[in-house]
């Protein structure tokens, strides 16, 4: 797949990238503007979750749109959300679902000229900078847990914590309280309306700090989960957990973003600096 979007990159094409059942890609002049996976929530899921706006608004919304005007572009001049807001979902979820596209093995890609997503152009990313981010997502989600077991088993709170103090974020609690037992991390990012990445990651570090089940060697495995050792707790026996990434509330003023690919890099840099500060 990533060998066909760079020849669409190449070829500055404009159109939409269907991989079967994995989901799609929509580009303009080569560049990325739009993604949806079903392992990853929707613009749409992310911000009626959130109840930012109505669902009946974003329906509305999609109906009018027209090559002449955008849905997103409807929901601005309405007041509905800010540009700065409908910009930052967009990059939430275009990002989360690139991540789960580009694992997509044993699809079809398909390209479709001229198709383009209802909301429109909000952000251009460039193929390269996606690829980086993807694998730069990859290997935090290794260093957190470095095993995937966890990503589509149901999450399980242990009963007990053997830890005197346990610090967690934001995301990291709604994560544990509204674990079931039966729901998956992906089922739980679309309940939660969060990132189905964020909801990943905030699991493996949970796992890590000893607050999830988790397959261990040697004893009775969970059904369908292979056996495997939990990481060695912090000496002082406190589980210091940081947030990564993608918890942002829609709330919080945001800058107003242009379509320059640089918009992009910036944040992830800075995103990255901040990371390395934690």
């Amino acid at each position: 797949m990533e060998s066909v979007l760079s020849g669409l990159a190449d070829d500055r094409a404009t159109g939409a990238l269907r991989l079967g059942k994995a989901g799609m890609l929509y580009l303009t002049g080569g560049r990325v503007t739009y993604a949806e996976s079903p392992a990853a929530p929707r613009v749409e899921d992310l911000l009626t979750s959130g109840r930012r706006i109505s669902a009946h608004a974003v329906r509305q919304a999609r109906q009018a749109a027209t090559e002449d005007r955008w849905g997103g572009e409807l929901l601005v001049s309405q007041g509905v959300l800010t540009r700065g807001e409908l910009e930052f979902c967009v990059l939430s979820s275009v990002l989360d679902a690139v991540y789960f596209l580009f694992d997509a093995t044993g699809h079809r890609p398909r390209f479709r000229p001229g198709d383009q997503h209802w909301l429109g152009p909000q952000w251009y990313f460039d193929v390269t900078g996606l690829l980086r981010e993807c694998k730069r997502r990859r290997a935090q989600l290794n260093q957190a847990w470095p095993s995937a077991e966890l990503d589509a088993l149901p999450v399980v709170p242990v009963g007990r914590v053997t830890s005197q103090r346990v610090v967690l974020t934001p995301l990291q609690w709604e994560v544990l309280v509204g674990a079931d037992s039966a729901t998956t991390p992906g089922d739980l990012a679309r309940k939660l309306g969060r990132p189905a990445y964020s909801v990943l990651l905030a699991v493996r570090q949970l796992a890590a700090a000893g607050l999830l089940r988790t397959p261990q060697a040697g004893s009775a495995a969970l059904p369908g989960v292979l056996p495997g050792a939990l990481p060695k707790r912090e000496k002082n026996g406190m589980a210091d957990l940081r947030e990564l990434s993608g918890t942002t509330e829609l709330s919080t003023p945001l800058p107003l973003a242009t379509a320059d690919p640089t918009d992009v890099n910036l944040l992830i840099r800075l995103r990255d600096a901040l990371e390395a500060l934690t």
